[in-house]
């Protein structure tokens, strides 16, 4: 009587218990996620005054996307100072520029967090800022040129905790 057990692993078991072993290290870090709560009180976002922001901004132009180029990272490690870098890709001539570059955070209780004006002799019309997300939003960049015509980017930006209340 052979009383010795006979151990056989395929390599289907083993790519199944190395997926159950990941899963179990990564349940600690989903349990640290917050749950998508609404903001009450001062950190409450304001859409009456994103929305009046954005109106008086745009006026009667149709927002165009081509022409802005943003790069706004996905994943906002550090909530308190999220980078956004905006650069306005048109040609700058002597009877076109950009004016005026605006960024808004959809959800903060006060979304205008920055609002930059350029000259003509400027050259460029680009800026690297950073703003703080009091939670995962939207942040939209809005570009007026000379002529009238306004540049809309956006981007939805994760942010790992509230940085408003910090």
């Amino acid at each position: 009587m052979n009383l010795t057990p006979s151990y056989s692993l395929t390599r289907r078991q083993l790519v199944a218990g190395a997926a159950a072993v990941g899963a179990t290290l990564a349940l600690p870090a989903l349990a640290q996620i917050q749950p998508s709560v609404p903001l009450v009180g001062p950190l409450a976002p304001n859409p009456v005054e994103f929305k009046k922001t954005m109106e008086q901004f745009i006026g009667s132009a149709k927002p165009q996307a081509e022409g802005l180029q943003l790069d706004i990272p996905v994943l906002a490690d550090n909530p308190s100072a999220v980078p956004v870098k905006a650069k306005v890709t048109l040609p700058i001539t002597d009877t076109d520029w950009c004016e005026e570059l605006m960024v808004v955070a959809e959800l903060n209780p006060t979304p205008l967090a920055c609002r930059i004006k350029f000259m003509a002799d400027t050259g460029t019309a680009e800026a690297a800022i950073r703003i703080r997300l009091s939670q995962s939003q939207a942040v939209h960049v809005l570009a007026r040129m000379k002529s009238g015509k306004v540049l809309a980017g956006k981007q939805m930006v994760t942010v790992a905790a509230s940085g408003c209340g910090m």
